[in-house]
């Protein structure tokens, strides 16, 4: 192995082996079935060539930018969380929530800010999808397992491909190869009948410079709450060449899911008497109240990826990355006393209806970048091209009035989805001296997002739009001694909306505008041999935000509005102190103001015949002023964890009028976790944990939707009313896993 210093004090590792084209053929075949363990210790030229293929996404800690990384190790010892944004819960600003507590459909927070406003990449790739934003975390399940590591970016992020992040970036590296072969078999039993497992290996890297790297993973459970069942399964794989200089990766990520519909919720009397009630597929037949089996929400999901990372030099390096994504899925509901025009059927009258909601999509992407790291200069500029295409539509699979024939089938809506987006950015980060530089990041992005046929609601969804976005970035890293630094960063970002928002705005025979925001950020950290501390002042302006209104659509998507003027004000705080060699304290904490300025709404209480129109400034749904989190790591003796963590959610409002009807009570939760690890020798050992959530039974809920509706039936007048679903979360539930590493 060569070691080389460059003029920035970094070092660059590069193996001493060479493979002509049919030499590394050859390599790829003979992998299949030989593992070949190399005697090289390449753990450094690894680790580096992996950082260069993630480089433009990530930045390092000379960056002004408010980051978190978490290690594989830290994210390996969150697995007895089945969901990733349940994994991450503890981060600063962080608030997750689950639908049946927490398997299934699961969603992030930062800042306030919703899932589909955080942009999430794979080795610098969105897992975004384009047209809703969203990732959906329950459709590759085990996300954490195949991640080497992954930064949290607060605020406006790095420049990268896809839509810019809006309030965070999540940035995950995938599994890097190791300096020799090794393996981890995984098995987790919980409440509710939940079963977790998975099965983890790797080749290391062979004399020819190849690894391969497997992982699968498998979930089922019966849920929290009624016909909330899951399946979900993944599957990672992943084959790299590293050469003297080169990096090559074929990588392919797949998951598949099955699990109940649960976004409708219930209203507060009805969870009262039952907290695990769920009225998806309800319908009634021969004066029984029955369910239909199959309420269930379908996807597969699956990426291919090629990387390819080179040294062109000892400063310069080149990275290209494709990828494509292919994605399947439908919603089967049941659907009682429906109109059959809803379904386009000419006929008058009404009738029970199984439904699916379909979608095949699409997408295509396309990333080069160049990046030179050397003298006082740090500088990497690249363009991402991303094209998607989609289709969704519906089909009446059943009637209960058999004197209709529908055939085999019965397609009542399609419609199509085509997008491209195409990111030009540059960033470079230079040295004044050794303890001062400045960073710029400048991004150009042109969208041409086109919507055509017919909504489920049976109208034209005719719209094509062209986006242009500059967003600039800027900003100054100062060390003041080599264990503290304060940075400053301003950024100005817009995004376009996302097709519900579109597609709802259409029905109302309205306009969704694209929603800009100025972000500033003041930070200061120090760490020292048994403590660090952190502060961090954020002010994020927009213009024209989305944000949730509280109402959610048929396939349980939050529909969000334009408000015209509003601002995330807050300050983060986060620390970690380990007094005793067997005692380490890690908290942190948010204080914010979120409020929508000038909001108008109408207002009124139950029954009232009249409307009163407010304007005022309101609190942002979702957005609590006060979010915490709290560690306590004891390890009495060698091998042994105990963990005390808790979390706590101060008061938020279901929509953006800041009304007490409508605000969900704040809570705090207590887990424990405990484990013990025995070692077999060598690189074998066994561990077992055990994760009891939420200890003190608090039993709280979380918003389904609320809506004002008016009963105009009833009487000459009109009569005003507040309607609201909540989501209800589960008392104590416990989650035990077994590891296997070797």
């Amino acid at each position: 192995m060569v070691k080389h210093n460059n003029s920035r004090g970094r070092y660059h590792f590069f193996m001493a082996t060479r493979n002509g084209s049919r030499q590394l053929i050859a390599c790829l075949a003979a992998s299949a079935i030989m593992f070949a363990p190399s005697a090289l210790k390449a753990q450094d030229t690894v680790r580096h060539l992996d950082e260069v293929m993630i480089q433009d996404a990530r930045v390092s800690n000379t960056a002004p930018l408010t980051t978190n990384t978490v290690s594989r190790d830290e994210l390996d010892d969150a697995r007895t969380s089945v969901s990733l944004p349940f994994m991450l819960e503890t981060q600063p600003s962080v608030v997750a929530a689950g639908e049946n507590g927490g398997v299934g459909s699961s969603t992030i927070r930062i800042r306030g800010v919703d899932g589909s406003r955080i942009n999430v990449n794979i080795n610098g790739i969105t897992l975004n999808d384009p047209e809703s934003q969203e990732v959906f975390w329950y459709n590759i399940p085990n996300l954490g397992g195949m991640a080497q590591s992954m930064q949290i970016q607060r605020g406006v992020g790095a420049s990268n491909g896809g839509s810019p992040a809006f309030g965070a970036a999540i940035n995950m590296q995938t599994l890097n190869a190791q300096s020799s072969p090794y393996g981890m078999a995984d098995i987790g039993l919980g409440s509710w009948n939940t079963r977790q497992y998975s099965f983890t290996a790797g080749t290391g890297i062979m004399k020819s410079g190849l690894s391969i790297d497997l992982s699968y993973s498998g979930l089922t459970s019966d849920g929290y709450i009624r016909s909330a069942g899951t399946d979900q399964q993944s599957f990672f794989g992943s084959i790299s060449w590293y050469g003297e200089r080169t990096l090559i990766k074929l990588l392919t990520i797949m998951g598949s899911q099955t699990t109940g519909i649960t976004w409708d919720g219930a209203d507060s009397a009805t969870l009262k008497a039952d907290p695990t009630y769920n009225p998806s597929g309800m319908y009634e037949m021969d004066g029984q109240t029955l369910y239909y089996p199959n309420e269930t929400d379908n996807y597969w999901q699956r990426h291919y990826q090629l990387y390819i990372s080179h040294l062109l030099t000892d400063r310069w390096s080149l990275n290209m990355a494709l990828d494509f994504t292919h994605g399947d899925g439908y919603y089967e509901q049941y659907k009682a006393d429906k109109k059959f025009s809803k379904y386009d059927i000419n006929r008058s009258g009404r009738s029970d209806f199984v439904t699916r909601k379909q979608m095949d999509n699409d997408a295509f992407t396309a990333n080069l970048s160049a990046r030179y790291d050397g003298g006082h200069w740090g500088i990497s500029f690249g363009d991402n091209f991303l094209y998607y295409d989609g289709a969704h539509f519906g089909n009446v699979i059943w009637c209960r009035d058999t004197a209709l024939s529908l055939g085999d089938g019965y397609e009542w809506y399609r419609n199509f989805g085509d997008k491209k987006d195409n990111t030009l950015y540059a960033k470079a980060n230079y040295d004044f001296s050794g303890d001062l530089n400045a960073y710029a990041d400048l991004q150009l992005r042109t969208v041409n997002y086109k919507v055509y046929g017919y909504a489920d609601d049976l109208f034209d969804m005719n719209f094509e739009e062209n986006y242009t976005f500059f967003n600039p970035k800027a900003g100054i890293n100062y060390r003041i001694d080599g264990d503290r630094r304060t940075y400053f960063v301003a950024g100005l970002t817009n995004r376009e909306p996302r097709r519900s928002d579109i597609k709802d705005a259409i029905g109302r025979n309205d306009t969704i505008r694209p929603e800009q925001m100025l972000d500033l950020e003041l930070g200061y950290q120090t760490a020292h041999e048994r403590w660090n501390a952190s502060a961090n002042i954020y002010a994020m302006l927009y213009k024209d935000q989305l944000t949730p209104n509280g109402s959610v659509s048929s396939s349980g998507y939050s529909l969000m509005e334009n408000v015209e003027q509003s601002y995330r004000l807050g300050i983060e705080l986060q620390g970690g102190y380990q007094p005793l060699s067997w005692l380490r304290l890690d908290a942190n904490l948010t204080l914010s103001r979120n409020k929508a300025v000038d909001y108008t709404y109408t207002d009124f209480a139950d029954g009232d015949t009249e409307l009163d129109t407010i304007t005022a400034t309101t609190d942002l749904s979702l957005s609590p002023s006060v979010i915490g989190a709290a560690i306590a790591t004891i390890t009495p003796f060698r091998g042994a964890k105990l963990q005390l963590i808790g979390k706590y959610v101060g008061k938020q409002y279901a929509d953006n009028t800041g009304r007490e009807v409508y605000a969900i009570d704040p809570y705090f939760l207590l887990n424990i976790k405990a484990s013990y690890t025995w070692q077999l020798g060598g690189t074998r050992e066994v561990e077992a944990q055990l994760l009891v959530n939420n200890v003190l039974n608090h039993k709280y809920r979380l918003n389904a939707w609320v809506g004002d509706w008016v009963d105009d039936w009833s009487g000459a007048s009109n009569i005003y009313y507040h309607d609201r679903a909540w989501l209800q979360q589960p008392g104590i539930n416990v989650m035990g896993r077994l590891v296997y590493r070797f």
